[in-house]
């Protein structure tokens, strides 16, 4: 048997693949861990996970079609798990890069529930930012 321990990678198809890696890298604080530019492959360190970017017109990126259109997305949310959580220093951030916030919501995760911000990023892809959880109360 085996147990999930948190999420390894998630894979996020780019129409515009440097934007896509400018936003996670600049906004976000993602780091640049490796490039395969002839696949049109980023991996992008996010704490212990990746975030792999990969351009729609790449040869990885073609496997999955054409890239959706404005009004669809190549996945729902993905939740990233932050420490710490100080609401005015985020919004502070965030608001320097011209990027709204949309919370912050009370939200159940991996660890119980705590506070989240929600996000886009320049594709439209949305992004849970996600605090610390409260201690369980009986």
């Amino acid at each position: 048997m085996f147990a999930i321990k948190g999420i390894d990678h998630i894979v996020i198809r780019a129409s515009r693949l440097e934007g896509l890696v400018a936003f996670y890298r600049d906004v976000l604080g993602c780091a640049v861990d490796k490039r395969v530019d002839r696949l049109g492959l980023v991996h992008l360190r996010a704490g212990a996970a990746m975030i792999d970017l990969i351009d729609v017109h790449g040869e990885l990126g073609r496997h999955g079609g054409d890239a959706p259109p404005a009004d669809r997305h190549n996945l729902d949310h993905v939740c990233l798990r932050i420490e710490t959580f100080d609401e005015a220093a985020l919004r502070k951030h965030f608001a320097a890069h011209g990027v709204a916030l949309d919370g912050p919501h009370d939200n159940y995760g991996a660890e119980g529930d705590g506070p989240s911000f929600y996000l886009d990023d320049p594709e439209g892809n949305t992004i849970e930012l996600k605090g610390p959880s409260r201690p369980a109360t009986h």
